[in-house]
């Protein structure tokens, strides 16, 4: 696989969506950024806040895009056009209905199953081909909830979901441990176990 250069955080800028699920993205980048010591930065020119770090490979950027989930794929093409980085370097972190609260499963390419950050990233760069960390939140109708999707993905989880979730989250850092260091196979295998409910 080639090297991943550039790791988005997907969510909603404001104070307002911080603690939802749709921000989960944004919680696993900041704590990324916090494990390599890098700092974010307002680039206005990336629509969104940059951070960096170094490997053996070289430079690695963390973005998490300031305009709206919906907006994501215009802070994506931006750096990754500035920084000549190619679909297949990018690794896209973000909240998946489709998995239980716990669940996190690694995958490149596919469709983008309606979320609404996946799709105008597909759009913006033109192609799917990118890898994505899929975080399960749980879908209402599985948790026996009557909430709306859209409300869902915008109220906090539950209290008895969080250390799923927060599990799932550490998990997903070893992955990307491994695939900075171009180890599929042990990225896969650290998403692989996770917390029995």
């Amino acid at each position: 696989m080639e090297p991943i250069r550039l790791i988005v955080g997907l969510g909603n800028p404001g104070i307002e969506y911080e603690a939802t699920r749709h921000n989960v993205g944004f919680w696993l980048v900041d704590q990324l950024a916090e494990s390599y010591k890098a700092s974010f930065n307002v680039e206005p020119g990336f629509f969104g806040l940059v951070a960096k770090f170094k490997t053996l490979e070289g430079n690695i950027y963390l973005l998490k895009p300031s305009t709206y989930m919906n907006r994501s794929g215009q802070a994506v093409r931006a750096l990754a056009q500035f920084y000549k980085i190619t679909t297949e370097q990018i690794l896209v972190l973000h909240d998946e209905l489709d998995l239980m609260p716990g669940e996190v499963k690694l995958k490149k390419g596919g469709g983008h199953a309606g979320h609404n950050g996946l799709r105008d990233i597909q759009a913006q760069l033109g192609s799917p081909d990118f890898w994505r960390i899929r975080i399960g939140v749980g879908h209402p109708r599985k948790l026996g909830l009557s909430q709306q999707v859209a409300d869902y993905v915008l109220h906090p989880p539950r209290k008895e979901d969080m250390p799923f979730l927060e599990d799932s989250l550490m998990r997903a850092r070893v992955s990307i441990d491994a695939l900075l260091r171009g180890d599929k196979n042990l990225a896969s295998r650290a998403l692989s176990e996770h917390k029995d409910k």
